[in-house]
């Protein structure tokens, strides 16, 4: 029983049974032909012959090319959901990969933007040029909402509810929500829609629905909103890294900065799971000192004046009480 002869059926069963999207259907392919390559140097021909011995070894040439814990996890992941189907479905006995433990791999913290890099690249734009409103919206959209770079370039115009300032958004897994847009987004977008993306429109025969286009006047890709956000920062002459993904970084920090609950916050990133939000409870350091001065009753100079007073009148009040019952 050999690997390709049953790896089409496993991925039909992930586009269809889970809803699995476009990108995570790569990846599982590219883990499974992985393993198929690996399965040819040991001269394995059946997937039933594969047993632990030959997933350690596995795992070790993982290690050995030098991958991430974050990518080698992944892909021993990818196998285990792989044998798991092959279980469901009677093809063989047990999953050699259940028995295997990997240690956590770090999450790092997220990167984000403070909000004076973000004033700078609010100001370059040209607003009196096509691309130039282009770019303002896409600014505003994904740092107003905290969409994805893949929901953003899928964004149609029949999902923008100016009426309630909302976007319907089709996510990971095709989960569908709603996200709302500030005044910022709103105005940047309706600049956009009505001057800039007719003109650019009118480029080619294209009777796109998208929103964002590219200077041809054709749906603008994942990488183009990458180039334009790349360009932003140059005109801005800022000192930084910036991807679609960092925006969506900064408007979750941001938000719990702020006060929203991570529930909230969860809803609006299309998070199935509180874990995937928990990363973004980091804080910024002037955010953590700016809490505890206002809060740390011995922060200023003010309060530690203010303390021994205070305790001094404590005293007095339980004095006045003692003498009180004793009367």
């Amino acid at each position: 029983m050999k690997l390709k002869a049953y790896m089409d059926q496993f991925i039909e069963y992930l586009q269809i049974e889970k809803n699995a999207s476009p990108y995570t259907v790569q990846y599982y392919r590219s883990d499974l032909e992985t393993f198929e390559a690996f399965m040819q140097r040991e001269g394995i021909n059946d997937l039933r012959e594969v047993s632990y011995r030959e997933v350690r070894i596995f795992l070790t040439e993982l290690y050995d090319a030098a991958l991430s814990r974050r990518s080698v996890s992944r892909k021993i992941s990818s196998l285990r959901s792989f044998y798991r189907f092959l279980e469901r479905e009677n093809l063989v006995l047990e999953n050699p990969f259940k028995q295997l433990t990997l240690p956590k791999a770090e999450k790092p913290v997220p990167g984000f933007l403070y909000e004076e890099e973000l004033e700078n690249l609010f100001c370059v734009s040209d607003l009196t040029s096509d691309l130039g409103q282009r770019d303002q919206a896409l600014l505003e959209v994904l740092y107003g909402t905290g969409i994805r770079v893949s929901e953003c370039q899928q964004l149609q115009l029949k999902d923008i509810d100016f009426s309630i300032g909302t976007i319907f958004v089709k996510g990971k897994g095709r989960k569908e929500r709603y996200v709302p847009f500030g005044s910022f987004a709103a105005a940047a977008l309706e600049k956009y829609l009505i001057n800039g993306r007719e003109n650019l429109l009118n480029k080619s025969n294209n009777m796109t629905e998208n929103v964002f286009l590219n200077a041809r006047g054709n749906p603008i890709t994942t990488r183009g909103i990458r180039t334009v956000l790349n360009k932003i920062v140059e005109k801005a002459s800022l000192n930084i890294q910036i991807h679609p993904h960092k925006l969506r970084h900064t408007f979750a920090t941001h938000m719990l900065n702020e006060g929203a609950d991570l529930r909230s916050v969860q809803e609006l990133l299309g998070h199935e799971s509180l874990s995937s939000t928990q990363i973004y409870t980091h804080v910024s350091k002037e955010h953590l000192k700016k809490a505890y001065m206002k809060s740390h009753p011995r922060a200023s100079e003010n309060l530690k004046r203010r303390a021994p007073v205070q305790q001094r009148t404590n005293w007095t009040e339980a004095q006045e009480i003692k003498e009180t019952r004793r009367r």
